[in-house]
């Protein structure tokens, strides 16, 4: 049986056989909600759990949602109404079989329902109806069990091939820069090498230009050294020397005498200073003509 949810969403009803192929059986109703031994698969948030027979076909149903299109199609089937009175036969339990009834109301799912009297015909139509579109909505449960279910293993092999892939280009990649790094290494070395190679060599020339300039510099000293000796040599020749004794000496001497001697009495040395005087008038006159 089936009730309905909203939006589409469908709780099944499910319905177990008692013994498979016989020709009695009982429905069980149930509005299963957590799940039992069986296949599982998932839809949404919502868990669904079945079990199948030998031939495939599902025993027992939990918790499923239906899609649109499923309960659509469950909703266009018909819907005989039952009648209130019910046969004699279904009231105590024993029921005699129409061979004909028989031949025709048989489920391919080894449910087989009761058949009806010949005094009830109306009420046995209708049983049958309604047991006809229970087979019509257990095929399409079982059609939207198996689309799910095929859902569900796909999206389950396909992320299980995504990790699968990514875990392999991820150990190819590692795979390659494990193989690369002694060939980074020796190519490094060899860089290092060179570049040890260039600062030898730039050391060496600058070495080379640091003597070439102090060799310079020293030659450039030792010049300036003869050409400062040769141009002070040069002008000592040609500048006079000048005399450079005291004049009027004795005089000089006698008057620093004479003011040691008679320090109170300075005029005693007057004389003195005026001849001294004389002396370096002349002194004066007589360099100036000798300069002229």
């Amino acid at each position: 049986m089936l009730a309905g949810g909203g939006r589409g969403e469908v709780l099944l009803a499910a319905a177990v056989p008692v013994r498979e192929g016989g020709a009695a059986w009982e429905g069980f109703p149930h509005l299963l909600r957590a799940g039992m031994g069986g296949s599982e698969s998932s839809h949404g948030s919502r868990k669904v759990s079945f079990g199948l027979d030998e031939r495939e076909q599902v025993r027992v149903l939990q918790g499923i949602r239906l899609s649109e299109d499923v309960v659509n199609r469950m909703k266009q089937s018909p819907q005989p109404k039952r009648d209130n009175q019910r046969s004699p036969h279904s009231s105590n339990g024993t029921a005699s079989l129409s061979p004909a009834a028989e031949g025709t109301s048989k489920s391919p799912t080894g449910i087989q329902p009761p058949m009806a009297s010949n005094s009830d015909q109306k009420s046995s139509t209708a049983e049958q109806e309604l047991y006809r579109r229970y087979e019509r909505e257990q095929a399409l449960v079982q059609e939207e069990l198996l689309r799910l279910a095929k859902r569900e293993r796909e999206a389950a092999s396909e992320a299980l091939n995504t990790a699968l892939q990514r875990e392999r280009n991820n150990t190819n990649e590692e795979r390659q820069r494990a193989a690369q790094l002694p060939a980074d290494l020796d190519a490094w070395a060899m860089e290092l090498q060179g570049r040890e190679a260039e600062l030898k060599r730039q050391e060496a020339f600058y070495k080379e230009q640091l003597a070439r300039i102090e060799r310079k510099n020293a030659e450039i000293y030792r010049l300036t050294s003869e050409q400062y000796h040769e141009a002070a040599t040069s002008a000592e020749k040609r500048i006079k020397r000048r005399s450079t004794d005291p004049v009027c000496a004795r005089l000089q001497s006698e008057i620093l005498k004479c003011y040691q001697e008679n320090k109170h009495e300075v005029l005693k040395c007057s004389e003195l200073a005026k001849e001294y005087q004389r002396c370096v008038s002349a002194a004066q006159k007589e360099l100036l003509v000798n300069s002229g």
